[in-house]
């Protein structure tokens, strides 16, 4: 049976391979700011800035049956760069977006049954990294809040992590830009490569089908190992 998915991004990255996936036996619906390429899938588009915009005003179906969350950034530098606006905007567009989405479409994900939530952390809350701390800060409060959130409203829905590293995407350019950075990125991972958008999509893909329909509450690493295993 095919089910109702609302991404919110997916244009680029890793959300469009989802998209990409998902199109081929579900209705997708994707809220960004831009289609991208979304042209080219069978889904539906409309314009959406997760900071601006209200997702009350986007007509979407009555019932979802997923909803996958996406919005993300790099923004990688020493902390005495930092500036107090630079944690603020990672907190609007990672959590304060996230939990804004949610609560707008709670009843129409509450119309489902046993409807999927995919969030979107890193590799750095759990291992801590240089130049991580605006990130890892804004991506650590969407863990606790996806197993407060999993815990409150099971059995009904179920609210899963996604945890990568480093991946081979647009947002990631600047690590990989040439064969030298990618060579010593790939080699701080026990698998020795990055990550590809198809490895987060194809966890995702299954978070969301009745195929996982027995885990919530979870943070999963897809990080080649970079985790949990120390090679030295």
């Amino acid at each position: 049976m095919k089910k109702e998915i609302l991404l919110i991004g997916g244009s680029t990255g890793i959300g469009y391979k989802i998209a990409e996936r998902l199109s081929q036996e579900h209705n997708v619906t994707v809220a960004s700011r831009n289609p991208g390429k979304l042209e080219e899938l069978d889904i539906t588009h409309l314009e959406f800035d997760v900071t601006k915009d209200n997702i009350e005003d986007l007509e979407l179906p009555e019932k979802l049956d997923g909803l996958v969350y996406c919005p993300g950034s790099i923004n990688l530098k020493p902390f005495k760069m930092h500036r107090l606006e630079d944690f603020k905007k990672e907190m609007d567009l990672n959590f304060f977006g996230l939990v804004k989405t949610v609560q707008g479409v709670m009843p129409k994900l509450q119309n489902a049954e046993n409807a999927s939530l995919i969030f979107f952390s890193t590799v750095a809350v759990k291992v801590g990294m240089p130049f991580h701390t605006s990130v890892a800060a804004a991506k650590g409060a969407i863990e606790g809040f996806a197993r407060s959130l999993a815990a409150e409203y099971a059995p009904a829905l179920r609210v899963n992590v996604v945890a990568p590293s480093l991946t081979d995407t647009g947002l990631a350019e600047k690590l990989l830009n040439n064969d030298k950075k990618k060579e010593k990125m790939n080699e701080r991972h026990p698998l020795k490569r990055v990550g590809e958008a198809s490895d987060i999509a194809n966890l995702a893909t299954f978070l969301l089908s009745d195929e996982s329909s027995w885990i919530t509450g979870q943070v999963m690493g897809v990080d080649g190992g970079l985790s949990t295993l120390n090679l030295s």
